[in-house]
């Protein structure tokens, strides 16, 4: 094969094309400069996302996570039985034992909040599958989500700023931006009609967003997923609503006295069911997938734990599984991102951090 010439009608103009090479080199510039917000201060940003998550949290908590920062890191395994592989073709769902790290947490920036300063807890899962892949999962203990949209989220943020007079949020802030977002209806309803259970082990934890599940056919499904416990749910006690923590202590004692079980129930859509909306349910009758067992069988410090350092972006997927259209798919990725960023810089640049954190002094 020959090399092609210029052909002899066209003029070579080196000027122009260094004009043409600088003209390229100033749009990418450009594109990165968009995507980072640089052009357009007003654009909503993974950075102007943590940067607000810190506000909300009051002051700076160095080396915690933006959100979730108050948790505890536990580890045990996936036992498939092999009935999600009719749906997926990732090796998760091959019958087998999988190894798992995770991470149990409530909302907020805040490491020393209550552990009922929120009526949702996080369960999250690094599933280690045996071809080298991962799946990360974050799980709410909520069907739904409150927000759409992550401009939506955005703007739930700011609602949930502490008044620099009180120091605490603003109720009637909230309540303008429930009113102004009906989507968050059904959020509110699940939550007033559903108490917070007693403990981290008797809840339920949804994966919130849809995903596209590939089978070994190639066929595609849309499909979220729950754990569901084995120890039957029970809720909040009084006493328990004068605790401040009382989650990390209640899941450490239960574990002593033998490993926790939750069963991975995949649900699949049927044609028109939303997947790119978290604020919507799916009808109840749809095909329900008991996948196999999360056996959790350990618990340590979030600080010293295997889970310290794990990003639980739930956009990191095995082959057999893709994110949805959920547009908060992408941001959740982009903020876990950041945040992961920037609580461990803090940590590499103050190494001392890590025995504030267990000997409980977060000042």
């Amino acid at each position: 094969m020959t090399k092609p010439s210029v052909p002899h009608s066209a003029s070579v103009c080196v000027p122009c094309r260094l004009t043409a090479i600088g003209a390229v080199v100033l749009v990418l510039a450009g594109g990165f400069a968009y995507t980072a917000g640089w052009l357009t201060p007003t654009r909503l940003t993974a950075p102007r996302f943590i940067n607000t998550f810190e506000a909300v949290a009051g002051q700076p908590h160095p080396g915690y996570r933006r959100n979730h920062a108050k948790g505890l890191c536990v580890a045990g395994y996936f036992d498939s039985n092999g009935a999600g592989a009719v749906l997926s073709l990732a090796a998760v769902f091959a019958p087998g034992r999988t190894p798992v790290t995770g991470r149990f947490a409530v909302p907020g920036g805040n490491p020393s909040a209550s552990d009922t300063s929120s009526p949702v807890r996080s369960m999250a899962l690094l599933f280690q599958l045996q071809n080298g892949e991962q799946w990360r999962t974050g799980m709410n203990s909520t069907p739904v989500f409150a927000v759409h949209t992550p401009g939506q989220f955005y703007q739930q943020l700011l609602a949930a700023k502490p008044d620099a007079a009180t120091g605490k949020p603003d109720p009637a802030k909230m309540k303008a931006f429930y009113a102004a977002n009906p989507e968050t209806q059904p959020f509110q309803a699940w939550v007033k009609a559903h108490p917070p259970s007693s403990s981290l082990a008797n809840a339920a934890y949804y994966s919130i967003n849809a995903f596209r599940f590939t089978d070994s056919a190639g066929v595609s499904h849309a499909v979220r997923w729950a754990m569901v416990p084995d120890t039957p749910y029970a809720p909040i006690t009084d006493a328990e609503k004068d605790e401040k923590n009382f989650l990390q202590a209640d899941l450490d004692q239960r574990v002593q006295s033998g490993p926790l079980r939750w069963h991975l129930i995949l649900t699949v859509a049927q044609p028109g069911d939303p997947t790119d909306d978290a604020t919507l349910q799916w009808p109840d009758d749809r095909q329900h997938i008991d996948a196999g067992t999360l056996v959790i069988d350990h618990t340590t410090s979030q600080e010293d734990g295997t889970c310290r350092d794990v990003n639980f972006d739930p956009t990191i997927l095995p082959a057999g599984i893709q994110p949805s259209d959920d547009p908060l798919l992408a941001a959740r990725s982009a903020a876990y991102a950041l945040s992961y960023k920037r609580r461990t810089r803090e940590e590499s640049l103050h190494p001392e951090i890590h025995q504030t954190q267990k000997t409980g002094d977060h000042s």
